[in-house]
């Protein structure tokens, strides 16, 4: 009951002030705190009971851009009076509306009408011209560091003219001139959150969380409402602490205007901290206010949601409304990996397993951990006794691959030999000896290897590996595995020595080595009689014969 109730009041923020704000410093207000559903709402009614307010026209394009919603404002502003349209604020919201499609010729008309009707003496309309410039994908960062100053000249006690100035500089990539500004800010004003909250922007961007922590912290404190600072904390704790992480969102959501995507991040967060049955809750009930096609990475955490909580039957059905929903573009390496991971723990999914698998590969070309997924790979193939398969994917695995072993080498020569690719086996083990020669595995398997290309003996290929197979084991011929190799190497030789050679007397001699280690090995003493009634035998007739 304690968890509904909480689940209430984080999505629930404060009660939008919107309706009853109706002058331009409530509208302020709401822009400062990033408030902009409530601006424009403030503003729209400003505008409709007093459409000759310039300001508001302005404010309310700002609060549009800011917004990053364009696409209303064109016909909102068609809709203003002829008399304010040739006003300078007015004209600033036009030509920023211009700006930000991009038309920086037509912007620049507009603002210089405004510049030039206030003399350029105006601090309002400089900064407001300046700010249009800072945000502007086109904007002239250059342009406005020069307005600024001129605003400060006039308005030297005004902490917004000094942000706007970190701000511009910001843009231009000038970390140390922003820092500046914004502490030119707090000088005016030691609790304007603004600033504190752009100077943890800059560490955020160096990749100073001692840094940006600290002034994101402070500016928390100095005040409180100050929205984007809570999101900016739990963005931080969001990859190392999840329940903090889930207490600064639900300050963030309780001091911003509702936003049906802070619901999504909210389900996750509940993911993230192992509230599995609350996340799959809300989840479900999102889904019944909102169509699943615009939200499907709701499907996506009822997944993982489930998967938590061991039920992948569940998780592999939302899975598929997930793929089935949710555009490619939109979609991570972490999806196509959960889902052939579903697939590999499926009975008789094999295939599909292979399939999403190879799709993560395709979408990790570059990521840090797609030799995880050339492991995967290779482990379902040999599974499926495509040994062809694994040892491609046991190659990409250890090539490039710094945390590769020699363990993962060998497999990929096993792979290889077991797929008959006895030529690219004999290059790996060629590689394996090179890269530890004092270890035996290399010598033996590229020896079996050869015997294998040359069956017939007739190139004797097999046999440097096994004489230099045999220098390294006769030393400790007590070991089992040594004992075993060595029994097969000098079976080897004695082979090649009676078939290809005619040579029974080496022959004999590498036989009764085996004995020498294994006096009950029939084989052996069954070969040693047969050459010795051949070499007696051959003795007599050169006897005869002389």
């Amino acid at each position: 009951m304690l968890m509904k109730k909480g689940l209430i009041l984080v999505l629930c923020p404060l009660i939008s002030l919107a309706a009853l704000a109706q002058t331009v410093p409530d509208a302020k207000k709401f822009i400062y705190y990033e408030r902009y559903n409530s601006a424009q709402a403030a503003l729209q009614n400003i505008v409709k009971t007093d459409p000759a307010n310039a300001e508001s026209w302005y404010l309310l394009s700002k609060s549009f851009l800011l917004s990053d919603k364009p696409a209303p404002l064109q016909n909102l502003m068609a809709q203003s009076p002829a008399n304010v349209k040739s006003e300078p604020f007015y004209q600033v919201a036009y030509g920023n509306l211009l700006l930000s499609k991009g038309n920086k010729d037509s912007a620049r008309f507009y603002f210089n009408q405004a510049l030039d009707k206030t003399r350029e003496k105006n601090p309002d309309i400089l900064s407001a011209v300046a700010e249009a410039h800072i945000t502007a994908k086109a904007g002239d960062a250059n342009y406005a560091v020069q307005l600024l100053d001129r605003a400060i000249d006039r308005d030297k006690k005004n902490p917004a003219l000094y942000a706007l100035l970190g701000d511009a500089h910001r843009k231009l990539g000038n970390g140390s001139e922003a820092y500046k500004a914004y502490t030119g800010a707090l000088e005016k004003d030691n609790q304007y959150a603004v600033a504190l909250y752009r100077m943890g922007k800059i560490f955020v961007s160096q990749k100073n969380p001692e840094m940006y922590l600290k002034y994101f912290t402070q500016a928390q404190q100095a005040d409180s409402n100050y929205a984007p600072v809570f999101y900016e904390l739990y963005y931080h704790y969001y990859f190392t602490d999840p329940q903090k992480a889930l207490q600064y969102f639900q300050q963030f959501v309780a001091k911003s205007d509702l936003n049906k995507d802070n619901d999504v991040l909210y389900t996750d967060l509940l993911y993230l901290n192992k509230q599995y049955d609350a996340a799959i809750a809300k989840a479900k009930h999102l889904l019944t206010q909102h169509s699943g096609d615009s939200m499907p990475r709701l499907y996506k955490l009822m997944a993982y949601s489930y998967l938590g909580a061991k039920d992948t039957a569940s998780a592999m059905t939302n899975m598929v409304q997930y793929f089935s929903k949710e555009v490619d573009s939109n979609m991570v390496v972490k999806d196509f990996e959960t889902m052939a991971d579903l697939y590999a723990t499926a009975q008789g999914k094999e295939d599909s397993a292979i399939t999403y698998y190879l799709k993560t590969v395709n979408k990790a070309k570059d990521h840090p951990e797609r030799f995880h997924f050339y492991k995967k790979l290779a482990e379902l193939y040999k599974d499926k006794k495509d040994y062809l398969n694994q040892a491609q994917w046991l190659g990409m695995y250890y090539q490039d691959n710094p945390k590769a072993s020699n363990i993962d080498l060998f497999n990929w020569g096993i792979a290889n030999f077991k797929a008959e690719a006895y030529v690219q086996a004999d290059t790996v083990f060629g590689t394996y000896i090179q890269k530890y020669p004092d270890q035996a595995f290399g010598y033996y398997w590229r020896a079996r290897t050869n015997s294998l290309m040359d069956s017939t003996m007739e190139k004797g290929a097999a046999i440097p590996w096994y004489n230099q197979l045999i220098t390294m084991l006769e030393k400790d011929p007590a070991n089992k595995t040594n004992k075993k190799w060595l029994i097969e190497a000098y079976g080897y030789l004695a082979a090649y020595e009676t078939n290809q050679v005619k040579d029974y007397k080496t022959a004999t001699e590498n036989l009764k080595k085996i004995l020498a280690i294994d006096p009950e090995n029939k084989d052996a003493q069954q070969y040693i009689t047969i050459l010795e009634k051949k070499l007696s035998s051959d003795n007599n007739n050169t006897g005869n014969n002389k």
